[in-house]
């Protein structure tokens, strides 16, 4: 967004004027539905919150929409714009579903930033409309992580437990409860748990090298040493894969068929 140049002229449009006799303006705000000497003015979100409800009809906005703003937002990082677009789809979804996806995004975004109080409310919110939904297991796993980074490592067990119990085919789950267990040294109920997060197709280098760990812990070495290469091994795979996809932007950003040569530009990072 750029500034505006308060010392360029203006041209106003003359109209017709007004007619006689015209409905009166002001420039106060609309009769808010909340007594302002009640309100903490810490909170802005009350008015906030009261003006959409004023001026924003709820058969207007598309919640389904709103989501995919945060998502989108998430792809590149946007983490503080993604938590005000999930909390405005919370707001306006009617259907519960939509609602508590948007509050477990939220938690999630929340969670990119460390604010890990505001995640733990986030994913608080979502459990509150259902505790058994598809999307329940996912708020119970992220919420133990956001306990856990928290310092409520006690509390965050159970939430690990909890997200098992709903789903048992939920792999994110199996392998947040080996981390939990193996930080508090019980490595071969880790073990049998982050083998069955792979065992539901979880597996990339960040599962591989916590099993790794795991297994040094329990003493297998070899084993141990073999699964850490096979981790780098990924690692590096991605790494160079990233590397050649952003090539590939970049040849075709400088100039594709029937483009002039050198009037393109290379993607940006």
């Amino acid at each position: 967004m750029t500034d505006r140049d308060d010392d360029r002229d203006h041209h106003f449009s003359e109209g017709e004027g007004f007619g006689d006799p015209y409905e009166e303006f002001d420039l106060d705000p609309p009769e808010l539905g909340v007594d302002p000497s009640k309100v903490d003015p810490v909170d802005s979100r009350v008015v906030t919150d009261t003006l959409d409800q004023h001026n924003i009809d709820q058969d207007e906005v598309d919640a389904s929409e709103l989501l995919d703003v945060g998502l989108n937002y998430m792809q590149i990082n946007r983490y503080e714009q993604a938590t005000e677009a999930f909390d405005r789809t919370a707001h306006f979804a009617e259907d519960d579903k939509l609602k508590q996806e948007a509050w477990v995004n939220k938690g999630v975004a929340h969670g990119e930033l460390e604010e890990w109080d505001e995640a733990i409310g986030a994913h608080r919110e979502a459990l509150q409309i259902d505790e058994e939904s598809e999307h329940a297991a996912t708020a119970e796993t992220n919420l133990a992580y956001a306990l856990w980074e928290f310092g409520r490592t006690s509390e965050a067990l159970e939430h690990a437990e909890r997200a098992i119990e709903i789903d048992e085919r939920f792999a994110a789950g199996w392998f947040n409860r080996a981390f939990f267990l193996s930080e508090r040294g019980l490595s071969e109920e880790a073990l049998n748990c982050v083998d069955n997060a792979i065992r539901l197709g979880l597996r990339n280098a960040k599962v591989l090298e916590t099993k790794a760990e795991i297994l040094e812990e329990l003493g297998e070495f070899d084993e141990a040493e073999e699964i850490a290469e096979e981790a780098n091994r990924m690692r590096e795979d991605a790494e160079q894969e990233m590397m050649d996809d952003r090539e590939e932007m970049l040849g075709q950003g400088q100039g594709g068929a029937g483009g002039r040569p050198g009037a393109g530009r290379g993607g940006g990072g």
